[in-house]
């Protein structure tokens, strides 16, 4: 097969290939070895006084058109800078709007930041193949192909002025396109969860691939992640059951454990925020590898929690996918586009937070780790700083060491907050090696904080103090579990005796 320098030739060529089961596809780059008889437009918001001015004032309620081109042609490399830099109203509510072949409704319509790959308008530095945010630059390589017409808008919803928008936009120019081609859209939705029902992502109609998610979600009040327990559920061409079917929201992102090492960013998939201390995430995936096909129809949900179970988390989206025209209505962009202000973090007045005494600590066997309990619902927000020191892989009869200060010489009580699950031991503390009382039992079914617990008078020297913890054994519910000797340490309070 010969393939054309005009761009029929090529994708027709490109497009055969693909498709006959006899045929070896070529590798990614294998486009570039191909002569083409395209042009290139570039669109930007260069000084057209010649001088240095290159950028464009944006002000509250203004709409900049940044590309009208006439002609058959694919957008293929978007980049922008805004100032004031980092500012969330402006990433939020400053709007990007896609028109192809002078529709009068746009195949995109989603905010700045999280077209650009990230939720809550943050600027989070990421790579990823489509899209990214690096060293103030905001990128995309979305492919977008239109046959007659090209407009691509940005509208200042916010009160503030958006006094630097600096843009570059690449479009590959050619006489005509193939009709199969189909058109780029991206969509941004808000929802707080309800019992019972699910977050729907997208509901499109017409024929086409899904190929991407950017999804962020916080709770209105607390800070648990147990939303992440939601399955997405894909149904495809008006089917009643579901063709996908997921094991978790994490695990949709290509994920595992509650995103358990925290941010990153790979070629298809990421999570460029998760703060376990205000509940917050915001994940991509983008499903270049395993696009979506539907011939009809294709609606992407997505669970809350086990079986869509919590209330009143935001969750926001921005769906990415190829169609044919005409595509459905958009739901209106919501009135709020500001995400939730995140829950003041519980901290116990005057504690001795555990996990800030973890490079101090010691112990005659097993590890010590700092554990994010960001997961753990609905009394995530019930440790002091929204984390603890964890004791793991040790066995009875080990201690661990940790000192423990007072500003003066005296006698004080004692009191510790600690962690109970199923395979959590028991503890006995002593204080300069006077053993005190109660044992600390660890054992709950559930992963729960214990509150304050008492040890009653305790005479301290000014300055450090030994405080020791020994596993004393475990409770017989929890012998089934060969690591049944964790223990998790929120904090101590150290308060003068009267």
């Amino acid at each position: 097969m010969r393939l054309r320098g005009s761009i029929l030739g090529v994708l027709s060529g490109l497009l055969s290939i693909a498709e006959s089961a006899n045929a070896q596809v070529g590798g990614s780059l294998d486009a570039l070895i191909f002569p083409r008889s395209s042009g290139i437009a570039h669109y930007s918001s260069l000084d057209s006084l010649g001088k240095n001015d290159d950028f464009r004032r944006i002000a509250p309620g203004q709409t900049v058109t940044l590309v009208d081109h006439t002609g058959a042609g694919i957008v293929r490399r978007w980049w922008i800078t805004i100032a004031p830099r980092n500012n969330v109203a402006l990433q939020r509510r400053v709007i990007v709007r896609c028109y192809w072949d002078d529709e009068t409704t746009p195949s995109v319509e989603v905010p700045v930041s999280d077209f650009f790959g990230v939720g809550f308008g943050e600027w989070r530095d990421y790579i990823s193949l489509p899209s990214n945010m690096t060293s103030g630059g905001y990128n995309s390589y979305w492919p977008m192909p239109f046959r007659r017409r090209a407009r691509v808008t940005v509208e200042n919803t916010s009160d503030v002025v958006l006094d630097r928008f600096y843009y570059n936009v690449d479009v590959e120019t050619y006489p005509q396109l193939p009709d199969s081609l189909l058109y780029f859209h991206a969509q941004f939705r808000r929802a707080a969860t309800r019992t019972g029902q699910p977050v729907v992502l997208l509901d499109a109609r017409g024929r086409g691939h899904y190929v991407g998610t950017v999804l962020s979600m916080q709770p209105r009040r607390g800070r648990g992640m147990w939303y992440l327990e939601g399955n997405e559920r894909v149904f495809i061409d008006g089917e009643m059951t579901p063709s996908l079917i997921g094991t978790g929201t994490e695990d949709y992102f290509s994920s595992g454990w509650y995103f358990d090492t925290g941010p990153y960013s790979a070629p298809y998939h990421g999570a460029t925020i998760k703060d376990s201390l205000s509940g917050r995430v915001s994940a991509y995936r983008w499903h270049i590898e395993d696009p979506i096909p539907f011939t009809r129809s294709l609606r992407f949900t997505i669970e809350h929690g086990g079986t869509n179970d919590t209330r009143d988390v935001d969750y926001t989206s921005m769906a990415v996918w190829y169609q044919t025209h005409p595509h459905a209505p958009f739901p209106p962009l919501p009135n709020d586009l500001m995400p939730v202000a995140p829950a003041a973090l519980l901290r116990v007045p005057g504690m001795i937070e555990a996990e800030a005494l973890f490079g101090a600590a010691s112990v005659t066997a097993g590890e010590l780790r700092l554990q994010d309990m960001g997961g753990f619902e609905p009394d995530s927000g019930r440790w002091s700083g929204g984390a603890q020191l964890w004791w793991v892989l040790s066995r009875a009869g080990a201690r661990m060491t940790l000192p423990v200060r007072a500003p003066a010489a005296g006698t004080y009580e004692l009191i510790g907050y600690f962690t109970r699950a199923q395979d959590y031991g028991d503890v006995r503390l002593s204080v300069n090696g006077r053993m005190l009382s109660p044992i600390v039992r660890g054992y709950s079914p559930t992963v729960e904080p214990t509150g304050p617990i008492s040890f009653g008078r305790v005479a301290l020297r000014a300055g450090e103090n030994t405080l020791t913890l020994e596993i004393v054994g475990k409770d017989p519910r929890a012998q089934g579990y060969s690591d049944g000797y964790l223990v998790g340490i929120d904090g101590f309070l150290i308060r003068m005796a009267r």
